[in-house]
């Protein structure tokens, strides 16, 4: 069975006037990274949507917003603070919204990026068609 989603708190470790956040991958995502990109300056929700490959790990390095996932009950506002993190395999649909005015969210992708936007599912209707099939062929559950 594929790992599926998960929300993670990224410990925090004090030195002498500065805070590290080790993110040890292993520990969170089975994938190897091919891709890192950050989102900044939000003043809208992102686009909802899944991927029918990817699949990306989201880190909330400062400031909240709400993750709107459906991980097979229907769409539901996950809340993200500072240092949270969540695994978003492929086939659950994601977005972002309510955004702080400081909120900057780190992505890390298992694919390169592809212009054609043929990897993205972004009709709901037709996501709930095949959704809890492919949650059955792909996760077990």
């Amino acid at each position: 069975m594929e790992p599926f989603f998960d929300k993670f708190k990224i410990p925090i470790r004090e030195g002498r006037g500065f805070s590290l956040s080790p993110i040890e991958l292993k520990d969170y995502i089975s994938f190897e990274p091919k891709r890192v990109y950050y989102l900044t300056d939000l003043i809208t929700s992102t686009g909802q949507h899944c991927h029918l490959k990817e699949e990306e790990f989201f880190v909330m390095l400062k400031g909240k917003c709400n993750a709107v996932i459906d991980k097979g009950s229907g769409r539901e506002d996950v809340p993200l603070d500072t240092n949270d993190a969540i695994y978003v395999p492929s086939y659950v649909w994601h977005g972002f919204k309510d955004f702080s005015g400081d909120a900057i969210i780190l992505a890390l992708s298992s694919t390169n990026y592809d212009p054609d936007r043929s990897d993205y599912l972004e009709d709901y209707e037709r996501y709930l068609e095949i959704r809890d099939e492919k949650f059955r062929e792909l996760y077990g559950i």
